[in-house]
């Protein structure tokens, strides 16, 4: 018997938290304005994309003492421009980027059903955590947390967070157009949880929405990171993007699955992926090289160096060698905050396989960063990225990919012209919406309120 064919999964990443974004390009606008959301939001809802995800930071990037003004330091408030985005798109998804480790599971529950229930069943939740101080002093409780009680938190954030979400079973609202509304039963939004890290009890006062609950999205690498995906996620945003190391993430990561009563289509494997169009693949082959060198400039080049180093490379020369130096090991980095810290769990060893890779490659120091920052492209022709992308999805590599444009907010367009259409020919991405929520765009059930369906935490 064939395997089934695959139907492609595709969301938009509103670029801007980091060096992605090309702001030399003359087409390049605002990362704040309100416009500029819209005419992304509405070129992916235009393309049938299931989700926008929006990332968002808790702090300005800082390195060496001062403001790292080479990548985007600031973003509006998530939920703010995602309520307002519900308002100018009719069906697509809207996924925030909301902390775990420094908020309260009553506040961030209230604030995902209501835009929820504004969208019309259209929210997911991306769970993160945060590891560093200099993010902690920005909050009454400050500090950080090691791995495993940041990710012991998250779950039990998230499992406060479902039983706030289900406290109304969905049947506790009568409509009566000529009274109003009312509810039918006094223990409708009724809630108590108590735990280590918790202990809340009251009443929920925002009723479920169409889709049940938000959607859960997670983006951990880590062991404990796959452990938490695969018993409380409903995808992952995940960086393993290539045909071998995705197929070994995905089966890794679905693999879980069962030990938690769940089936592979309950968890959807979406790696980041960036992508450069042109008329042929020559052509986009050269623009992905002007891209990638936009990107890093000698001056971004020096400050990934710094993240390794853990010392002023000031005075390196991007253009020449990478620094004979050893790089310094210890808790007090150079780059405090900044999530690719974290990546080098052996900086020494790191720079070593830098080294051996620049001397093979004949690569200096910028063209190495180029190298090894970058990410999943899709290069080439709109035939040649569409076949990529249904290669990739059919071999279990992954269930589709989260698009992140090099330029803001009218680099989506070109894909959505020209990409889409050939997918929806070949018959594995949809001409239109089927359904109304975020649920029904990526195939999740809705959740049973009464809990039979609640994935076992797992404990840290």
């Amino acid at each position: 018997m064939s395997k089934p064919i695959k139907q492609i999964h595709l969301a938009a990443h509103f670029p801007g938290v980091n060096n992605t974004t090309v702001w030399s390009d003359p087409s390049s606008g605002s990362h704040i304005d309100f416009d500029s959301f819209v005419h992304f939001a509405q070129t992916a809802e235009r393309g049938k994309f299931d989700f926008l995800f929006l990332a968002e930071g808790l702090r300005l990037r800082e390195q060496g003492g001062q403001i790292y003004d080479l990548d985007v330091v600031g973003r509006p408030d998530t939920f703010t421009v995602l309520a307002a985005l519900a308002a100018v798109t009719d069906r697509l998804g809207l996924t925030g980027t909301i902390n775990s480790t420094f908020n309260e599971p009553y506040e961030v529950a209230r604030q995902f059903a209501s835009l929820d229930q504004l969208s019309g069943g259209r929210a997911a939740w991306n769970v993160v955590t945060s590891w560093d101080a200099f993010t902690g002093e920005n909050f009454r409780r400050g500090g950080f947390l090691p791995e495993d009680q940041r990710y012991e938190r998250a779950e039990s954030f998230l499992e406060a967070a479902h039983t706030l979400f289900d406290s109304w079973r969905g049947d506790e609202i009568v409509a009566d157009k000529a009274n109003g509304v009312f509810v039918s039963d006094a223990r409708a939004g009724e809630f108590s949880y108590r735990d280590a890290h918790f202990d809340i009890s009251g009443r929920f006062n925002v009723p479920r929405s169409p889709q049940g609950r938000p959607v859960i999205f997670q983006a951990g690498d880590s062991d404990h990171g796959r452990e938490f995906a695969a018993a409380a996620a409903d995808a992952i945003f995940s960086r393993h993007g290539t045909l071998e190391e995705g197929q070994k993430f995905f089966a890794d990561v679905k693999g879980r699955l069962a030990k938690y009563g769940r089936r592979h289509d309950q968890l959807l494997i979406l790696p980041a992926a960036t992508f450069v169009l042109g008329d042929s693949d020559a052509e986009a082959a050269d623009l992905a090289h002007e891209v990638r060198l936009a990107q890093v400039s000698p001056q971004t080049a020096i400050k990934f160096l710094e993240q390794l180093w853990n010392r002023d490379l000031s005075d390196h020369d991007p253009d020449g060698p990478l620094p004979t130096v050893d790089p310094i090991v210890g808790e007090n980095t150079i780059a405090r905050g900044r999530a690719s810290v974290r990546m080098h769990r052996d900086p020494i060893a790191t720079a070593n396989e830098w080294r051996a890779k620049a001397e093979a490659e004949g690569l200096s120091s910028r063209e190495l960063i180029i190298e090894v920052t970058g990410r999943q492209n899709f290069i080439g022709s709109a035939a040649t990225i569409a076949e990529s992308i249904n290669h990739l999805v059919q071999a279990d590599a992954s269930d589709g990919f989260i698009l992140v444009p090099h330029v803001t907010p009218g680099g989506l367009d070109p894909f959505v012209d020209r990409v889409v259409p050939l997918l929806q020919e070949r018959g594995v991405f949809r001409a239109d919406y089927e359904g109304t929520t975020l649920r029904d765009h990526l195939g999740l059930d809705v959740p049973d309120p009464s809990g039979a369906q609640h994935p076992t935490a797992v404990t840290g």
